[in-house]
């Protein structure tokens, strides 16, 4: 892995039909959308990860956990942190877990804010999800906590 500050970071919006993919740097500290991954009940191509490993080269994984607004664990936390077990499993990178509470709700609102009216899921709020959760992560990685990390 890559030294602290200069690794390349693939981020996840766990869902159960899609999962947002962003990609960033933590020398600039910036994040960008990709496409989506489709998933069935939580389950996405993995050849198409693959594919995404391959292309981007990450040295580490994000995924946003997603707690209830009141920080407990909900079915879809357990899911998340299931799929980021998976990510590291699979790909022996390490997968840090990030509080992702109000991304979707902030994706959609900066997609309505763009003029985006109609279906989301369309509109790319997946990958805007993922982004909002990756340079989250980036503003708080000089050891504020809230991240839990599979290594």
């Amino acid at each position: 892995m890559s030294g602290s500050g200069s690794r390349q970071v693939l981020a996840f919006d766990f869902g159960t039909r899609r999962i947002g993919v962003a990609v960033g740097h933590e020398l600039v500290a910036r994040a960008t959308a990709l496409a989506p991954l489709p998933a069935r009940d939580g389950i996405p191509d993995w050849n198409a990860v693959s594919k995404l490993i391959e292309e981007w080269g990450p040295d580490l994984f994000v995924v946003g956990l997603p707690l209830n607004m009141d920080g407990s664990e909900s079915e879809m936390s357990t899911r998340a942190r299931k799929f980021g077990k998976r990510l590291y499993g699979r790909y022996g990178k390490p997968c840090e877990m990030v509080d992702e509470r109000g991304s979707t709700r902030e994706a959609k609102a900066i997609a309505r804010e763009a003029g985006h009216r109609g279906n989301y899921r369309d509109d790319g709020v997946d990958g805007l999800a993922a982004q909002l959760i990756l340079e989250g992560w980036f503003a708080q990685r000089e050891g504020l906590p809230g991240r839990e990390a599979y290594r």
